[in-house]
């Protein structure tokens, strides 16, 4: 591509996951703590709210999805979350449980979890590094 034809990445849009069934799938992430931003059912879409941010999580109906285990390996949308293991029982009491125990990273801790259609979804958070985190 030429400079004059070059394009500048500005952030993210959206993060779309596709799910067999838009009110399922609506239910589970409220269970999960999302909040709906919209949801437009002719459309076969809804918006999560991740945070105070613009961009959120979009939902989108694939009428041949069925319900299915999380491919390994597979692609992992995070959200950063104030103390994952808090997130992780908080979860566990929702009903959703967790891929694994939370686990360490360079920053802190995360859990992950799995929707009905396979999309997995971690909550991290930055407890050993707390200067790299959002400011609540």
């Amino acid at each position: 591509m030429s400079d004059d034809e070059s394009y500048e990445l500005l952030g993210f849009d959206n993060v779309l996951l596709p799910v067999g069934d838009l009110g399922a799938a609506i239910g589970f992430y409220e269970r999960a703590g999302f909040e709906v931003g919209f949801r437009f059912d002719e459309g076969g879409i809804a918006l999560l709210r991740v945070g105070k941010e613009t961009p959120g999580i979009l939902l989108r109906v694939e009428e041949e999805l069925g319900h299915r285990t999380p491919p390994w390996p597979s692609a992992r949308v995070w959200m950063e979350v104030t103390d994952a293991r808090t997130a992780a029982r908080g979860l566990a009491e929702a009903g959703i449980p967790p891929l694994d125990e939370a686990f360490p990273t360079a920053t802190g801790w995360t859990v992950e979890i799995a929707d009905p259609w396979g999309n997995v979804l971690g909550f991290t958070d930055y407890t050993k590094r707390p200067e790299l985190g959002r400011r609540g």
